[in-house]
């Protein structure tokens, strides 16, 4: 593995553990109303800059993993690959409709589905 990627990768993954930091710092604030919540869960489910959110992003990311296990595993057989398609799934699935359904919840005219 080249030294620079994973250096590339290190330094992105301490990026975006600095951006939830702050994203969960203002969800502890206590002046965060219902309505407040549930449009910031909803950004993590749907940004409007972006072509997805951060849910959809991150189980683009393990699905791009999963692809490249298949192709590099050494027998072919799945073991890899497998287990990443159905982590992408489980965040997109599961993460991200009990992401909409709490947001629901907080702010049902907000909701937008």
């Amino acid at each position: 593995m080249s030294r620079t990627r994973l250096e590339r990768v290190r330094a992105s993954v301490g990026i975006a553990q600095l951006a939830l930091q702050q994203i969960e710092d203002d969800l502890q604030a206590d002046d965060v109303d219902p309505a407040e919540l549930a449009a910031i869960l909803r950004e993590l489910i749907e940004d409007t800059d972006q072509p997805a959110g951060l849910i959809p992003a991150l189980a683009q990311l393990v699905t791009a993993a999963a692809r490249r296990a298949a192709q590099i595993e050494p027998d072919r057989d799945g073991d890899a690959s497998c287990p990443l398609d159905q982590a992408a799934d489980l965040i997109t699935e599961n993460a991200g409709q009990l992401l909409i359904w709490g947001a629901r919840a907080l702010d049902p005219q907000g909701a937008t589905e």
